[in-house]
């Protein structure tokens, strides 16, 4: 048995995974052609061997055995199949026993595409609650534009069959991906569409370019014009007056120079009246400076 763990850099997990025992199950992504991602370089997709996992697991079980939470790291470990998965939960309950912990990862929608309703509801009997997807947006223009590889009606369709299987999710929502004078458009068609599910929460984040993404060599190439940070608050404000779901708000990351989080439909109106006066106080040009001081999301 290793004395560490196996991870291969990057690895990425949101904000509320802080708390949550890291595992590698993948790395890299399977798409890997958003136009605007750049958050696992050159890395390709890879597998972890399940003696590697079962290695980490065991190494887990005796430094920690009450952990209550596992996250899996790569871009999209739910790609995985049920069968996959559903070992790799069996190797969790092996070598942690005393903190019977759920289990959450990244997932693409077409990760679920490819699982039955049945996979869905074993996995979930097996302890995955609380996917996080990068839906980015419910608008199937902008979906298209930025190559995420399926439509806005396929959002629904999967989270749907999650929401049947029992399995809760997070939806990361992309203020500024439409582009500038989309941004209401945009927010009022994913507002509209995530109305029609229940994700458990939503994150908000604002779009930064680096130069290594194709967004921002179309930028440089005047085939995409950013939005103006102005308009991007806008863009949220749109988007949280038009959600009719009960579901969390999570705006405190470093893409937001205005951070925010609440409760809807209970704190719709503090989010409001917050990122309005933001955009009272803080001028264009104070918002452009800190999205260019960011170095690393």
């Amino acid at each position: 048995m290793s004395s560490t763990l196996h991870f291969n850099n990057p690895v990425w997990r949101p904000p509320y995974e802080a708390a949550s025992q890291l595992l590698q199950v993948t790395t890299g992504c399977t798409w890997h052609k958003c136009k605007f991602c750049t958050l696992y370089g050159e890395q390709r997709f890879r597998m972890s061997p399940m003696d590697e996992i079962e290695s980490d697991l065991q190494l887990i079980g005796n430094c920690n055995p009450r952990v209550h939470r596992i996250f899996l790291t790569g871009a999209n470990p739910f790609v995985l199949t049920a069968g996959r998965l559903a070992d790799i939960a069996a190797l969790v309950r092996k070598y942690i026993e005393k903190g019977e912990p759920t289990i959450g990862c990244f997932a693409r929608i077409t990760d679920i595409r490819d699982k039955s309703l049945d996979d869905l509801k074993l996995l979930h009997q097996l302890g995955f609650d609380y996917l996080t997807i990068g839906v980015e947006s419910g608008d199937s223009e902008t979906l298209e534009r930025v190559c995420k590889g399926y439509s806005a009606e396929d959002i629904i369709m999967q989270c749907r069959k999650l929401e049947d299987a029992g399995i809760r999710y997070n939806f990361f929502y992309l203020a500024g991906l439409a582009g500038s004078g989309n941004g209401k458009r945009n927010a009022l068609r994913s507002a509209k569409l995530f109305s029609r599910l229940t994700p458990a929460s939503i994150g908000i984040l604002s779009l930064t370019l680096f130069p290594e993404s194709e967004l921002y060599k179309e930028m440089q190439n005047g085939l995409f014009e950013e939005a103006a940070e102005h308009e991007r608050l806008d863009e949220i404000i749109c988007l949280v007056r038009n959600l009719h779901c009960k579901t969390h708000i999570l705006g405190r990351t470093v893409s937001n120079p205005v951070p925010f989080t609440g409760y809807l439909p209970t704190d719709r109106q503090s989010i409001i009246d917050r990122l309005t006066e933001a955009k009272t106080m803080l001028s264009e040009e104070q918002l452009r400076s800190y999205r260019d001081s960011i170095v690393s999301l």
